[in-house]
C-alpha cells in the first residue's frame, strides 16, 4: 500500500472541499473494494476521505409508498431492518446475501452502487425497483445511473447521499453465487408495481441490465411459467473459469423463475 492522507469530515460540505482540494482523492464508504486494491498497489489515491462520520448519510425511513436508505447504511443493517422487511422484504433478503458477515457489517449501499461492480447485488435491486439515487447536488433515476462496468453517471466529485426505493406490490431476488466470493454469477431481481413489471439482471453481463421480454410476459401473467421459455442471448455476456456465456444466459432464466417464485 502506498502512502496517503486520511480524512474524516463531519459534513458533506467538508467532504466536498476535500475532494476539490487534493491531487487524487477517493471517497471511503465501506472500503470492501477500494482497500483491497490499495493493498495490492493497484490503486494509489493521494487522500482517503472517510464518510462514516458525515451527518445525514445514515438512517432508514419510510414515507408513504417510498423507502429511503442512507448511503452509509451497512448491508447488515438493511438486512435486519424491520422497516425494510415490511416494505420490501426482497431488498432485505438481497442485503442479507451479500458476501459474508464481515463484508455485510462494513460494506454500504452507497459504496456498492458507486463502485457498480458488474456482479454486485444492489444495482439489480435499484434498477428493478426504479430507485432514485440522491447525491449532494441532484437526483438520478436508476435507468440513467448505471452506465457500464464500474461506470456510473456520477461526476468525480459527486457524493451519493441516499437511495429512494418505491415500494412494490411484489418483489423477489434470486442469485447463483460464486462459492468463494459470494458475488452473483447471475442475480435477478423482479418487481411488480401496479401493472408494470421490471426485471433486472446482475452478474451475467458487463453491467446490470433489464429483460424487456420477461417484463412484458410477467405484466400479463406474474408466474414463473410465463417466463420459462424466455431466454437472453449469450452474446456479450461475461465468460470466465466459473462459467461460459451460454451457462450464464441459461442461469438468467433459472434465476428469474426463482425470483418470481420468491415474490409470490
Amino acid at each position: 500500500m502506498y502512502e496517503f492522507d486520511y480524512h474524516t469530515p463531519q459534513t458533506i460540505d467538508d467532504a466536498r472541499a476535500l475532494l476539490s482540494g487534493r491531487d487524487d482523492p477517493k471517497l471511503l464508504a465501506g472500503g470492501q473494494t477500494l482497500l483491497p486494491t490499495m493493498k495490492q498497489r493497484l490503486a494509489a489515491p493521494s487522500d482517503l476521505i472517510d464518510l462514516r462520520k458525515v451527518t445525514g448519510l445514515d438512517g432508514i425511513t419510510g414515507a408513504g409508498d417510498t423507502l429511503r436508505i442512507g448511503a452509509m447504511v451497512r448491508h447488515a443493517a438493511v438486512a435486519a431492518s424491520d422497516e425494510v422487511r415490511q416494505a420490501i422484504p426482497a431488498l432485505a433478503a438481497l442485503a442479507g446475501g451479500i458476501g459474508d458477515p464481515l463484508v455485510r457489517h462494513r460494506g454500504t449501499l452507497g459504496g456498492s452502487i458507486a463502485n457498480n461492480d458488474p456482479s454486485a447485488d444492489y444495482p439489480a435491486g435499484c434498477l428493478a425497483l426504479a430507485a432514485t439515487i440522491s447525491t449532494d447536488r441532484r437526483e438520478i433515476g436508476a435507468d440513467e445511473f448505471f452506465l457500464g462496468m464500474f461506470e456510473t453517471a456520477l461526476e468525480e466529485d459527486e457524493i451519493i447521499t441516499g437511495v429512494a426505493f418505491p415500494v412494490p406490490r411484489k418483489a423477489g431476488y434470486a442469485k447463483f453465487p460464486n462459492p468463494a466470493s459470494r458475488y452473483a454469477m447471475v442475480g435477478v431481481f423482479v418487481a411488480q408495481t401496479g401493472n408494470a413489471v421490471r426485471v433486472a439482471v446482475t452478474g451475467a453481463g458487463p453491467g446490470v441490465f433489464r429483460v424487456p421480454a420477461m417484463e412484458t410476459a410477467l405484466a400479463s401473467d406474474f408466474s414463473a411459467q410465463a417466463i420459462a421459455d424466455i431466454s437472453v442471448p449469450s452474446d456479450g455476456l461475461l465468460e470466465d473459469l466459473h462459467g461460459s456465456a451460454e451457462y450464464r444466459a441459461n442461469l438468467v432464466t433459472v434465476m428469474a423463475k426463482r425470483a418470481v417464485q420468491s415474490a409470490l
